[in-house]
């Protein structure tokens, strides 16, 4: 199965060569910021099986202090992956392509969503982060 994802302007383009796993949505106030959302939507992803098809040179990274970080489009400004020590760790659901198959499974963080969000029934809900 291939999935393709692209940015809002469609200057960064990726494919993956495997599926998506382990679908999440993160209500905490940092990634309403990043996403500049209620929350993510995030899916990991096997590095090896991520690949660019064009636009690259157009991503810009925030890393924070643990290694964990984000790139952006330079360009358009979107949210397009998860890295983490240099390698795409995953990608936010929003700029896939069509059907990727697959559901959020886990609401994490929610107990610091912003006070005008109602998180939505269907899968776990943890106030923090997901148990080991």
């Amino acid at each position: 199965m291939s999935i393709t994802g692209e940015c809002f302007c469609g200057e960064v383009k990726y494919q993956i060569n495997g599926k998506l796993r382990d679908a999440r949505s993160c209500h905490c106030s940092r990634c309403r910021k990043a996403f500049s959302s209620q929350a993510s939507a995030y899916a990991l992803v096997e590095p090896s099986q991520f690949s660019w098809m064009s636009g690259k040179e157009l991503l810009t990274s925030y890393v924070g202090q643990h290694g964990f970080g984000l790139q952006f489009c330079k360009v358009c400004g979107s949210t397009i992956c998860g890295i983490y020590n240099g390698e795409v760790h995953g990608v936010t659901l929003g700029c896939v392509n069509g059907d990727p198959d697959i559901e959020l499974g886990m609401h994490i963080y929610v107990g610091s969503k912003a006070s005008w969000e109602k998180v939505p029934e269907g899968g776990a809900q943890y106030i923090e982060g997901r148990p080991d």
